[in-house]
């Protein structure tokens, strides 16, 4: 029976697979910043991590920590996998498959909306087991119920404020009256596929986070700042932390706005982890 990790402790990639020299990356079990110039091998490294753990079944578990040059460390030791999420930033048009063409929606036509066509069947799953979880704990005869009923409740709806925050400018905000995920500006109905492209990628991050529902995992995000204004990206790692705080993040950026809110400490250049 594979025991999941909490968290990737340490990262080694060797020179024939890294493409550069040596990896050698010690992880914090928080959030983790890679930096560095163009070329320097950030995405390359992200990319290696990313295609070793998409060895494992499609469970998400990893059965060997080792291969294709990549070795492993979770913790605690003895854990033989560990959930993950992958975030990119592609706003491209969308090439057509055969899971692609059954798809309703004549407005998903971009791979950043496919991506957040597939996040919102999550959605769905998210709150179904919230919904589960309430009923269970309203129905049993703990004294606690309805205070322990309402802090399931909670994350869904501070999700939901964050949104209507970041989107108050422009007039948007959620419609919490359906399960789906729709928006309303000025008091007309908005499908979420024709918000921005920043928009969308920051709906796309939280979204995720979201219904990760608490869980221990690690969330890979290759340059996330892409289309999104400076004060956005200030907020983001924040944010995610808010909405999952057992999440592990490992992203790579350019931009120095993203760490400006207390995340400095947590920057590892690239340099310093090359052997």
């Amino acid at each position: 029976m594979t025991k999941l990790a909490d968290y990737i402790e340490r990262i080694e990639i060797n020179s024939l697979w890294s493409g550069h020299k040596h990896i050698v990356w010690e992880l914090n079990p928080s959030v983790n910043v890679l930096s560095g110039k163009n070329g320097a091998g950030k995405s390359t490294i992200l990319n290696r991590m990313v295609q070793h753990l998409r060895e494992m079944p499609a469970s998400g578990e990893l059965g060997d920590h080792e291969g294709m040059g990549v070795t492993m460390r979770f913790h605690p030791a003895d854990a033989t996998g560990i959930r993950y999420d992958v975030l990119r930033s592609f706003d491209r048009k969308m090439v057509v498959t055969e899971r692609t063409v059954g798809i309703a929606d004549a407005h998903v036509v971009t791979e950043l909306d496919w991506q957040l066509y597939l996040v919102q069947r999550r959605f769905l799953d998210y709150q179904v087991n919230v919904g589960n979880r309430m009923i269970a704990l309203l129905t049993s005869h703990d004294p606690e119920a309805h205070e322990k009923a309402a802090h399931e409740a909670a994350m869904k709806t501070r999700f939901q404020d964050i949104v209507d925050d970041l989107f108050s400018e422009t007039g948007k905000k959620m419609d919490r009256t359906s399960n789906e995920l729709r928006f309303i500006q000025y008091g007309e109905p908005l499908s979420p596929y024709l918000l921005s492209s920043g928009e969308k990628q920051m709906l796309l991050i939280l979204l995720t986070v979201l219904t990760q529902d608490g869980q221990r995992c690690v969330l890979f995000m290759d340059e996330p700042e892409a289309s999104l204004h400076f004060e956005w990206q200030q907020r983001l790692i924040g944010m995610v932390h808010e909405l999952n705080p057992n999440a592990q993040i490992i992203l790579t950026t350019h931009s120095p706005a993203l760490i400006m809110n207390g995340w400095e400490d947590h920057v590892t250049e690239v340099s310093d982890i090359t052997l």
